[in-house]
């Protein structure tokens, strides 16, 4: 049931973005995905799994891990008026991939 759940609200996030990018308000559609949907999830199950320092830990990486997500944006708005659609977005993919990456090994030394 929470299988069901969880996918009932993944499909309610992806139609509303399609809703929204045919509206005049179209660039809403850039905060939907921004709901805290998973982290929600997340910092439910490390609260109560863990300790409140290790929920804590959690937080303070979910907010360095903004940053991968930058390094996407920033990508696809660079290439976006340079490349297809698809491959600025692949492209802009794989820069949040090495991004993310990169944050994992430094997040490991730092606290590692």
């Amino acid at each position: 049931m929470a299988l069901f759940l969880k996918a009932l609200l993944g499909s309610a996030a992806v139609l509303l973005i399609a809703v929204l990018s045919k509206s005049k308000h179209y660039f809403i559609a850039g905060l939907v995905p921004l709901f805290p949907t998973f982290a929600l999830i997340a910092h439910y199950l490390v609260g109560s799994e863990r300790s409140v320092a290790e929920l804590k830990t959690t937080i303070v990486f979910g907010m360095w891990s903004l940053i991968p997500y930058f390094v996407y944006l920033a990508a696809v708005y660079l290439l976006a008026d340079r490349l297809r659609l698809g491959w600025a977005l692949f492209v802009a993919a794989l820069c949040w991939a090495v991004a993310a990456w990169g944050l994992v090994l430094a997040w490991g030394r730092w606290h590692g």
